[in-house]
This record gives C-alpha cells, structure tokens and sequence, in this order.
C-alpha cells in the first residue's frame, strides 16, 4: 500500500468499505455501479476518505468475490481483522483510463460533473458540481453563482443527457 493522488478528472469513485469482513483481512464492499464485476477486474484501486481529488491510497486487490450483491476483497499486506478496520467508511476509486470504454449513449456518472444544466424553458440552472446518492437514486448537486440546487437524476426530471455536448436537460423550473 503506498500514498497516491490523482486528478479528479483522472479518477471515478466506484464504491466503498463498508467494515472488516472475516478475521483474515477482508472488507466488504459496497459497489456503486450497476456492474460489481467491473470493480473486481480491477487489480489496483485507490482508497481514501471524500471525493477522488483527495489524496488517496493505491492499495493491490490480491482477492475479491462476489457476495450478496457486495463485493468482499482483500489488498496486499491486510492480514488480519485490525489492518481491514483501517479501511473502513474509505471511498475506493479508481483511474478512468482501466475503466471499460463505455458504448454509445452510456456515460459514467463522473462524466456528468462540469457539464451545464439546462431546463426545458432553455434557462441554464448551473453545473453540476458533483452526485451523490440518497440511498434511492442518484442526486445532482449544481452550482451556479454561489447557490446550489439539488436535482433527483431520475426519468422523470432527466430528459437528456449529452456529453459530447456539455449540457444535461432537465424538467426543473429556475424558480424551485
């Protein structure tokens, strides 16, 4: 395990520790994306507390599993139950470029922050400076001259995303 740190640009948050998992150094995971595999083909991931343009930790995943839609890992030189206590509540990131290319009209939610937000009457609402999830669904956090709104990323709300194009459309009036 050695200290790191990278761009946020250069890295997506995927998941995070949830606690020791067993008393041989395992944690549980939880994922963040639709795809656990996805993490777990991933041999080197970072970890570290808030969002990836802090300092983190690259630690090697020397073993991981599958495990009631977690994930269950174990990185090089965490042996027992107090070395995986460390790590938990760290967020576990990961660098875009090992990240599969994703396919037409799919993006990755950290490709999300930076691009403008505009509502259905055309008026520009911000840009969304980071996501995070409520437990039900993701929340867009946007910025726009000091103030922040708070937007469900949900059908209902999220007409279209186009990224190429920096603009996320929404049906949400300026006023709300």
């Amino acid at each position: 395990m050695t200290p790191a740190s990278s761009s946020a640009q250069s890295m997506v948050l995927l998941g995070r520790v949830l606690a020791p998992y067993g008393v041989k150094g395992w944690v549980k995971v939880e994922p963040f994306s639709e795809s656990p595999e996805t993490l777990r083909l991933i041999s080197e991931w970072r970890l570290g507390k808030g969002d990836p343009s802090g300092a983190w930790l690259a630690v090697h995943v020397a073993e991981s599993a599958e495990h009631s839609g977690n994930i269950v890992a174990r990185f090089d030189g965490c042996l027992d139950r107090d070395a995986a206590l460390e790590f938990r509540g760290m967020g576990i990131a990961v660098a875009k470029d090992k990240l599969p290319p994703v396919k037409p009209g799919e993006f990755y939610l950290a490709d999300l922050v930076g691009l403008e937000v505009v509502n259905a009457q055309g008026e520009g609402l911000g840009q969304i400076a980071s996501l995070f999830s409520n437990g039900a669904h993701e929340i867009l956090r946007v910025e726009r001259d000091g103030k922040e709104r708070l937007l469900p990323f949900v059908p209902a709300i999220v007409q279209n995303v186009d990224v190429q194009a920096g603009v996320v459309r929404v049906d949400w009036q300026s006023d709300w």
